[in-house]
């Protein structure tokens, strides 16, 4: 765990992976969403009843869900969704490769192999039952008093179970060169502390569908109905009571609110209960005399629930956290069934489980990333893809250094340290430099669970090592096939895995037009994050500090508070509102980026002699670029997930990510002929960057 808060370019894909790894049950096929052929900008999705000027999402998009509607096994489907299917293909035919043995294996392959073929393994895993987790249930309930407790949370930090907290290593805020030790608020069941809290039908629904998920998830472990029944009621009173003691997600953006540097004695103060000299050595992590708490409040509160909760309901609370914890691949039918049941149906509206060999191709990613993005690199992404994905990004930084200088409201020694970070930014693109170790990882055919809690382990290992010692700035958090990219405010870096850097988003035949439009906007994306609300605070270096005027911080928030009023107006089915201040950030990058893609476009065909008056496919180049954008978001979400999804994560709806950014450039209106007023092209626009 660490506290620093990645800026991703769309955390629902995180969302979709877990899905496809943990979340579903069957072992036979699912229906599958009709994928095209991928290519840069695609007719068919065009509605051309739309006017693009009232509604450039329904123009750019409006054919997509006719052609594509989301599949049972899926909570969404979208244009990205098409490459992160493509690149599944990829890794299934890697893993199954390897899954079928011989001698000439290489370790790491017999480490992928061996891992997929046993997550494969049904009927083992269902013979099994839960006996596997039988030693940490009688470790659970041989506890004879909440002394004993401290042990007992530190070698969960080791095998990832949350409960009552997390535990972890990141990068210091105020000196961004140390690696340190962190321990933040955890051990919630539902996404958010406001599920816990929030008043109204549908909330109150959803809660008496969480009990009623652990009342079937403890019957499902041995349980009478009644005893069941009674342990879940327990299990939501301690949630909620963590729930109050919790930061919310919006107040959690701001870095100040997350960063406490303090000495262990304050914790100790904080959370008597835990004893943490032993709690820091039972996790594996090196002594220390300063740590991260990241928010008091929470461990302050947590003495007070310790204290008042009977250790019976704890251990309750104990076996369902690791149970909730457990990698829903390596249990039985049922339990896996029950947890699809829950956050696949209920939190996502998924109709149906995704066919097991997806499921076991994501996890065998999310646990041995490096050693299948080796191959996977070797077949998808040859060195002229990563030349010319540096050339964009040279060609995006250039035109933010230029267009810093047109800022009228930011003063001249502002826009000299601004000039100052984008200079230190690092850009890691495709795959890191030095592969990952998987030497002293052991991976067991035939043994599941035990390979998903070793993986665990060696993760954990790896991370508390790193505290105390200097920051590898190598390092890549996202396994070279993601679909996905990221920004990094204490590293100062934007990291583009090879997986993104595929069709429709950036391919070496298509128009320059469409790869900036696409790919372009979000490697602007990615920059604009060091410079908007959160990555402002920090300095070229990564370290926490105010660089900027009074007044020009003054004028930011006032332009910021602009977007936070305008994406506060937008909803989701059920009349459910945007947090303008949750998504300031994400809509900050969004319409940031896409200017920078643009202006950086421009230079581009002045450097190529383009045409841009010159019409391809009915088009002009302007018009291609911003189709290309508005392509990028091209899809639907179920109405469960949109919802969850605005009450929870930084990113706007898909929707609002194109009318909210195109809706705010002049440039948009000029590119097809827009008249002030018009819904795409409002009196007075927002812009931050």
């Amino acid at each position: 765990m660490a506290t620093t808060r990645r800026i991703a370019l769309c955390a629902l894909f995180a969302c979709v992976a877990a899905v496809a790894a943990g979340a579903q049950s069957s072992t036979t096929g699912s229906a599958a969403a009709k994928t095209d052929k991928l290519s840069g900008l695609n007719p068919d999705y065009i509605d051309k009843t739309a006017d693009p000027c009232v509604d450039f999402y329904q123009y750019a998009c409006g054919n997509f869900t006719k052609l594509h509607p989301i599949p049972p096994d899926l909570p969404m489907f979208g244009n990205m969704m098409q490459l992160y299917e493509a690149n599944e293909q990829i890794l299934h035919a890697i893993v199954e490769k390897a899954a079928a043995g011989g001698a000439g294996r290489t370790a790491n392959e017999q480490k992928v192999g061996d891992y997929y073929a046993t997550c494969m393994d049904t009927a083992a895993i269902n013979a099994k039952g839960i006996k596997p987790l039988e030693p940490e249930l009688r470790r659970i309930a041989e506890l004879k008093s909440k002394s004993e407790l401290t042990e007992l949370l530190a070698h969960y930090q080791k095998i990832g179970v949350g409960a009552f907290l997390s535990f972890g290593e990141q990068q210091d805020f105020k000196d961004a060169r140390k690696q340190i030790a962190v321990v933040d608020q955890g051990g919630l069941g539902l996404p958010e502390k406001d599920y816990y809290l929030r008043t109204g039908a549908s909330d109150e629904k959803l809660r008496q569908q969480y009990v009623e998920h652990v009342t079937n998830t403890l019957k499902l472990t041995g349980e009478s109905a009644d005893e069941a029944a009674a342990d879940a009621k327990k299990i939501m009173e301690l949630e909620t009571a963590l729930a109050k003691i919790s930061l919310d997600v919006t107040s959690a953006r701001e870095p100040k609110n997350v960063y406490h540097f303090l000495p262990l004695s304050d914790l100790e103060t904080m959370t008597p209960a835990i004893g943490w000299k032993t709690f820091l050595a039972g996790s594996g992590a090196p002594p220390v005399t300063e740590l991260n708490i990241a928010y008091p409040p929470f461990f302050k509160g947590l003495q007070a629930v310790i204290e008042s909760t009977p250790l019976d309901t704890i251990k309750i609370y104990l076996k369902w956290r690791l149970i909730d914890s457990t990698p829903s691949t390596t249990l039985p039918e049922a339990l896996d069934a029950e947890h699809f049941n829950f956050d696949g149906k209920v939190l996502s509206g998924q109709q149906e489980q995704r066919a097991r060999w997806k499921r076991c191709t994501s996890a065998t990613d999310a646990s041995l990333g490096e050693a299948l993005g080796q191959v996977y690199v070797a077949e998808k992404f040859p060195p002229s893809s990563k030349a010319a994905t540096l050339e964009m990004v040279h060609g995006i930084e250039a035109a933010m250094d230029a267009d810093i200088d047109t800022l009228d409201w930011m003063s001249a020694d502002t826009k000299a340290k601004a000039k100052a970070k984008l200079k230190l930014v690092a850009n890691k693109i495709g795959y890191p430099e030095k592969w990952r170790d998987y030497s002293t990882l052991e991976i067991v055919r035939g043994d599941s669970h035990g390979n998903a809690m070793r993986v665990t382990e060696f993760d954990a290992r790896r991370q508390m090592a790193k505290i105390g010692k200097p920051v590898d700035r190598g390092e890549f958090d996202m396994s070279p096939p993601t679909v996905n990219a990221y920004y990094n405010p204490s590293m100062n870096d934007i990291n583009f895995p090879a997986g993104i850097l595929q069709l429709p988003l950036y391919g070496p035949d298509e128009l320059d037009a469409v790869n900036y439009g696409h790919i372009g906007s979000i490697i602007g994306h990615e920059l604009t994050h060091g410079f908007d609300d959160q990555g402002r605070q920090f300095d070229g270096n990564g370290n926490l500090a105010d660089w900027w005027t009074a007044e020009d911080g003054k004028q930011f928030d006032a332009k910021a508070d602009c977007e936070v009023k305008e994406y506060g107006e937008f909803s989701v089915e059920g009349g459910v509102h945007l947090n303008g201040k949750l998504t300031l950030g994400e809509n900050t990058a969004d319409n940031g980026g896409i200017r920078l893609a643009y202006y950086a476009f421009l230079d581009a065909a002045k450097r190529k002699s383009v045409d841009l008056n010159g019409k391809q496919d009915g088009y002009t180049q302007a018009q291609q670029f911003f189709l290309g954008y508005g392509q990028n978001w091209c899809g639907s979400w179920r109405p469960e997930l949109a919802r969850m999804i605005v009450q929870t994560d930084g990113h706007s709806p898909d929707r609002f990510r194109v009318n909210g950014v195109v809706r705010n450039m002049s440039e948009f209106g000029e590119a097809f002929g827009c008249k002030k007023g018009q819904p795409m092209a409002p009196v007075n626009a927002c812009r931050v960057w």
